[in-house]
């Protein structure tokens, strides 16, 4: 007995050496474009990402030029976000837009893009129990111009007010590393390359939460480089925007060069 279980074994492994492991068998073989896509559907419908995402990939390869094959790679892109897989969804919703650019689903394309970021961006965040605002932004920046993009080509998509909501955010969070970055310039009385980083803040995040912030540290930066005409200027301005800024309703002395220090999170 046992030894007709080692002949056949030993067929079985043989047969695999010449012909190959055995194939799993293809369920959608002869189907239509419309019932592979049902079939995904329902599997996504189900919460089965992955293999929702098979049977889009088999859809996509015998009937690219259906209107199917094209819903087939947004989809793909929109199983990749729900597993957490941001790479690959931006990667596909790329590929997506490339090819199908005047599809009547691009505004979601675009909106799913920037979503993906900025998942991302909270799994960096939620990963590293650090704030974002003082590591690497740049997907944050990528996050935000997807958003950007999508507003500016579709003004009227129904994904706009929470699109606008996310780069509200994104866009203090912006500002907010650059004046990380600032601080840690005025600690070490790097004040040049302080004080380009609060300008850029002002020039590209107008509308943040943090302009009161940067113009501290400008004219902090232009008191310690001895440049009493450029600090008055801001000082103006900071008086002329900011008349309550803690800054004077609690007494800080403005004469004083280190007073930046007293927006220091650090």
């Amino acid at each position: 007995m046992r030894i007709g279980i080692l002949v056949i074994m030993m067929l079985f492994l043989q047969a695999c050496a010449i012909f190959g492991p055995p194939t799993e068998l293809d369920d959608t073989k002869g189907l239509s474009a419309e019932r592979i896509y049902e079939k995904a559907s329902e599997e996504m419908a189900n919460k089965n990402y992955k293999k929702s995402v098979e049977y889009l990939k088999k859809l996509e390869s015998r009937y690219p030029n259906s209107k199917y094959g094209a819903q087939a790679k947004l989809d793909m892109a929109y199983a990749y976000f729900k597993q957490e897989d941001s790479a690959q969804c931006v990667s596909s919703v790329e590929r997506f837009i490339k090819i199908h650019p005047n599809h009547p689903n691009l505004d979601y394309a675009y909106y799913l893009k920037g979503v993906a970021y900025f998942k991302q961006r909270g799994l960096i965040e939620k990963a590293t129990l650090q704030d974002i605002s003082d590591r690497d932004p740049k997907v944050l920046r990528q996050s935000f111009l997807a958003f950007k993009d999508l507003l500016t080509l579709y003004p009227n998509t129904r994904y706009g007010k929470d699109a606008t909501e996310r780069m509200i955010y994104l866009k203090n969070k912006l500002a907010d590393h650059e004046l990380h970055i600032a601080r840690h310039y005025m600690k070490v009385k790097a004040y040049v390359a302080a004080l380009n980083r609060a300008k850029y803040v002002i020039e590209s995040y107008p509308d943040s939460n943090f302009v009161e912030e940067a113009l501290v540290i400008i004219i902090s930066a232009y008191d310690n480089l001895d440049m009493s005409d450029l600090k008055e200027d801001n000082l103006r301005i900071l008086k002329q925007n900011y008349p309550n800024s803690s800054m004077f309703t609690k007494g800080q002395d403005t004469k004083k060069r280190d007073w930046w220090k007293f927006w220091d999170k650090d």
